[in-house]
């Protein structure tokens, strides 16, 4: 299991380092700083002077690999590929564009996007595995049936369609809860009810579906026949053994989603004004902050890979023949 965890962590090394080195081509090379710095400054004819002086505050005026005018290891360390691309794998995002701490920024903003996120996936794994499992065990009857349809026509609709008919509903009409804000503390909790509860209703039809299809799977398989043959309960089958197979496929869709919790909801948060991760994105899409972009893009990256590690994982625990590679 050993070797089979460190084969995995080697290729993580490869896979880090190319998208890192993408990202470099992407912003230095393909856009050059002077390129963003007319995006930024946001005017047709801008000096010579005003986009010297952009790049020169923002650390853009160094060489991209090798500073010929200086000493020492400054002729490597003196560059934008170490300032801007190397400082990323030791988490150093320096600042943004604006002049914002980027380091901070994602440590204060980490955390409302873990306390919508996290609620939203575990409440939404805990009812579409349960959904599921019923629809298994009522398999081919009217109510699988009637389920089944109604998990399509969730899928079918926008989640935008979610947010906006729920802001209306809950928001506007019966006041229930704040229409969009956010507040830290035990306070957050009534302006998270309605995205957490839409980010469910969003994404279980799909769920729903899909875990159904792998415990109907399961219940055909030969061990499931020799279990009910030696007189197990319907129940006990369906818990005690193909919930357990079951479980493998789903480790590998859950387990990667996992460390993309901490990037949050793109589309959530700048609707319902929530200071995350994902408002943070958008933001600095909107104002064309590279930086943060850049940050955001090898952070999420990052992230995949870890979430694939703990895949890897996650199968060593719950599957025996992973253990003996």
């Amino acid at each position: 299991m050993i070797a089979y965890l460190l084969r995995r962590l080697l290729w993580a090394i490869p896979i880090l380092l190319g998208v890192n080195l993408l990202l470099f081509a992407l912003f230095f090379i393909v856009n050059t700083p002077e390129d963003m710095a007319r995006a930024h400054l946001g005017v047709k004819r801008v000096s010579a002077e005003s986009i010297a002086r952009w790049k020169s505050e923002r650390g853009y005026d160094k060489p991209l690999f090798i500073n010929t005018a200086a000493q020492g290891s400054k002729r490597l360390t003196d560059t934008i590929f170490f300032d801007k691309s190397v400082r990323m794998f030791a988490l150093d995002f320096g600042q943004s564009d604006e002049g914002r701490n980027i380091n901070h920024e994602l440590g204060t903003r980490m955390w409302p996007s873990l306390a919508l996120a996290v609620p939203s996936f575990l409440l939404g794994l805990a009812i579409a595995i349960s959904v599921a499992l019923l629809l298994a065990l009522a398999r081919y009857t009217a109510f699988d049936a009637l389920t089944t349809v109604a998990c399509v026509v969730m899928m079918s609709i926008s989640g935008l369609f979610y947010i906006i008919a729920g802001q209306f509903i809950f928001s506007k009409l019966l006041a229930w809860v704040p229409i969009s804000g956010y507040q830290p503390g035990l306070d957050a909790v009534r302006f998270l009810i309605l995205p957490v509860v839409i980010g469910v209703m969003a994404g279980i039809g799909s769920s729903v579906r899909w875990y159904r299809a792998i415990f109907l799977e399961e219940m055909g398989k030969d061990y499931v026949r020799t279990a009910r043959a030696k007189g197990l309960s319907e129940l006990r089958v369906l818990f005690g053994h193909v919930l357990k197979n079951g479980m493998i496929p789903i480790l590998t869709g859950v387990v990667v989603v996992i460390p993309t919790l901490f990037l949050g909801s793109l589309i959530s948060e700048s609707f319902f004004g929530i200071p995350g991760l994902g408002s943070f994105t958008i933001d600095a899409i909107q104002s064309q902050d590279f930086a943060i972009v850049r940050a955001m893009v090898f952070i999420g990256a990052l992230l995949y890979i870890v979430g694939l590690i703990l895949t890897d994982i996650s199968y060593t625990l719950v599957d025996p023949r992973v253990r003996l590679q």
